[in-house]
């Protein structure tokens, strides 16, 4: 199985926040197979399509340039309000645009919700998988993964605490492993 990279983004701004934790336990946990990198959304200017394709911002072709080449995405997000945080949802766009130039179109996606509340960020997930259907990403559909009492689960560098949920998170790493290879042949 060839080594397939893999772009992280994290919906979460906070530097320790859960998202980031697993996340960085998602990357750690995943198989030879994958090489997941994180890339950041942050310094992402709002989308604004009178700037585009004529003066885009820096950080929108940056951010482009480093998603672009990649053979996949994995959405980790926490749930603002039964939906993903705004910051996530701009990146979408940034990297959506311009029109029919989408660095999303084709690849194969996972998404990770995870939430300090019993539900695990239910509603972003599915809110999240509806845009991935419009920019024409393959989602991984099982096993779905909605991450709940992530304040209990994870230490400070992404060190899962639980064992059951060390062995579910390897386990979808290696589904989206899979997955990718299903979706690419």
């Amino acid at each position: 199985m060839p080594q397939r990279d893999v772009v992280v983004i994290v919906g979460s701004l906070r530097r320790r926040s859960y998202t980031r934790r697993c996340a960085l336990a998602l990357m750690a946990l995943a198989p030879e197979s994958l090489k997941p990198g994180l890339v950041e959304i942050g310094d992402l200017p709002l989308y604004n399509q009178d700037l585009d394709p004529d003066s885009p911002a820096p950080a929108w072709v940056a951010f482009r340039d480093q998603v672009r080449p990649r053979d996949a995405v994995l959405f980790v997000t926490p749930e603002y309000n039964r939906s993903v945080p705004g910051v996530l949802k701009n990146a979408i766009d940034v990297g959506s645009r311009p029109y029919g130039q989408s660095v999303w179109s084709k690849k194969p996606a996972a998404i990770v919700s995870v939430s300090p509340g019993a539900i695990g960020g239910f509603g972003a997930n599915h809110h999240l998988r509806q845009s991935l259907v419009f920019l024409d990403m393959p989602v991984l559909q099982q096993p779905e993964a909605y991450i709940a009492q992530a304040n209990t689960l994870f230490g400070e560098a992404g060190e899962v605490n639980n064992e059951a949920t060390k062995t579910f998170l390897t386990g979808f790493m290696a589904a989206f492993a899979d997955f990718i290879e299903r979706v690419k042949a």
